[in-house]
């Protein structure tokens, strides 16, 4: 099967869109992608098990209040994996068999998973949310990209990759480096 799609978003395994992502592209496999993210016991655990466990519907809810990860089927696997990691078990007889959709902090994670010959079916941002010490422009009201960052989404698409703005799987797509030109990144 492969990886059906790469979302950068750094909120990573959240609330409404990621239940609506998995619901539509029906994932086996649910890989988030970050070094410190998997480096972290806490964090890792909480990821790696929120959709399993679905231990949090008590406290965290939709705006319509509907538990959190509700709609997600019981069966999609997550994992937490550095990037070196993440490379080492797509190439795997299991990893390679599944349907996967890689979730990636930084668009630094999903460069470096390209790098690593990661052939994503398709690159969505979402949510890019202001990094403390960092000077982003707005792009819209969930993304904020530095000239760094600009750079990187610019070397992902030279790969030949189509950068997406898609925060639910129902919105019309918007040609993110269109975006960011317009913005003056």
């Amino acid at each position: 099967m492969g990886v059906i799609q790469m979302r950068i978003d750094n909120r990573l395994i959240h609330g409404q869109a990621t239940a609506s992502w998995v619901g539509h592209l029906q994932p086996d496999h649910i890989l988030v992608v970050n070094d410190d993210a998997a480096r972290d016991p806490v964090l890792s655990q909480l990821y790696s098990r929120a959709l399993q466990a679905r231990k949090l519907q008590a406290t965290l809810y939709y705006q319509v209040q509907k538990p959190l990860f509700s709609n997600i089927p019981p069966g999609v696997k997550t994992s937490v994996m550095e990037i070196e990691k993440a490379v080492e078990y797509l190439n795997t007889e299991v990893g390679s068999k599944e349907k996967i959709m890689i979730i990636t902090r930084f668009p630094s994670d999903a460069l470096a998973l390209i790098d690593r010959g990661v052939n994503p079916g398709e690159i969505i941002i979402g949510n890019q949310i202001i990094i403390r010490g960092t000077r982003p422009v707005k792009i819209n009201r969930f993304i904020w990209v530095t000239p760094q960052q600009a750079e990187i989404y610019r070397e992902i698409a030279s790969r030949g990759f189509s950068l997406q703005i898609k925060i639910m799987p129902s919105d019309r797509g918007e040609d993110f480096l269109k975006a960011l030109s317009n913005k003056g990144l």
